[in-house]
């Protein structure tokens, strides 16, 4: 029987992706890493953590990276890491090999939209989670998001006993072509945890789907993919429970996910501090993560 987790889907630009996770061994005597390929190349180890600012971050509908090579020209690229990456924070002690098996499609399958394909099918290989690993990020930050004079969002960071999170979502038709109030609050401590915001899937609003096709975006995804709201799912009062999400607030959740698997990327701890954030997304996400950066080293496995 084969020791890797493979899995194959659609992703948010072809219609079937394809990655393959492989667990090596559990060895104390080993620093733990999450080390990602693309093709047969590696693109990234976590327990190098200090060659991450190397990597080049764009955003578009999802986070991705580019490698350059030594004449400074991008080589590599891996997009749409954000559900797979939070999962290896339920095994932090451990070691791992990612694989995107086709370097010309280097995305990370969709599956269902969330993270909760991958987490069920490595529970069977990695066995029960292990305990989460913190780090101190002394951070005290602030700004608004927005463009130009326009401002939809806002983030604040401050320290905190563990990793706390409070999303808020507040499209509205004027400015997003739609309307969506969504809201979540989350504080980790434990495996037990993260596991309801495994389940939260990725969404969009019809109105934004038909902008993105007609922009030549999103072409592999499909109804399997993600949770698509339409105008009556989204009215203020029935926004927490909505019959189509799986779970109350699921929007918001979704994003907390997403901000968990962006930083996460770096490598499988999480800084012990208080996000708020309204109306954020990947770009944001990398704002906090530059604020983060400086706190992140590869001693944090060995303090343990």
């Amino acid at each position: 029987m084969s020791n890797e987790c493979e899995f194959k889907s659609p992703s948010l630009s072809f219609g079937s992706t394809s990655v393959s996770v492989e667990p090596l061994e559990k060895d104390p005597q080993k620093v733990p890493f999450v080390a990602w390929y693309v093709g047969e190349k590696l693109f990234y180890r976590s327990d190098a953590c200090h060659c991450f600012e190397e990597l080049e971050f764009f955003a578009k509908r999802t986070a991705g990276y580019r490698l350059k090579d030594s004449a400074g020209k991008s080589s590599l690229q891996l997009l749409s890491p954000e559900h797979l990456a939070p999962v290896f924070l339920m095994w932090p002690h451990r070691r791992f090999n990612v694989r995107l098996t086709d370097a010309t499609k280097p995305e990370v399958p969709m599956m269902d939209g969330s993270a909760i394909p991958f987490f069920c099918e490595m529970r069977k290989f990695c066995g029960a989670p292990e305990e989460l690993v913190f780090f101190d990020a002394p951070v005290h930050a602030e700004w608004d998001l927005g463009s130009d004079a326009a401002v939809y969002g806002h983030v604040r960071i401050t320290p905190a006993e563990t990793f706390e999170v409070e999303y808020v979502l507040d499209r509205n038709t004027a400015r997003d072509g739609y309307d969506l109030k969504s809201a979540a609050s989350v504080s980790i401590y434990s495996p037990e945890n993260l596991y309801q915001i495994f389940m939260a899937r990725t969404f969009i609003h019809q109105v934004e789907l038909e902008r993105a096709r007609a922009a030549g975006l999103l072409a592999g995804v499909d109804e399997s993919c993600g949770l698509l709201l339409a105008a009556g799912d989204c009215a203020a009062q029935n926004s927490a429970c909505s019959p189509k999400f799986r779970i109350a607030n699921e929007p918001a959740m979704h994003k907390i996910l997403d901000l968990i698997g962006d930083l996460s990327f770096i490598c499988p701890a999480l800084p012990r501090v208080r996000i708020e954030i309204t109306n954020g997304g990947h770009v944001s996400h990398r704002q906090i993560m530059e604020k983060i950066i400086p706190y992140v080293n590869a001693g944090i496995f060995t303090q343990v």
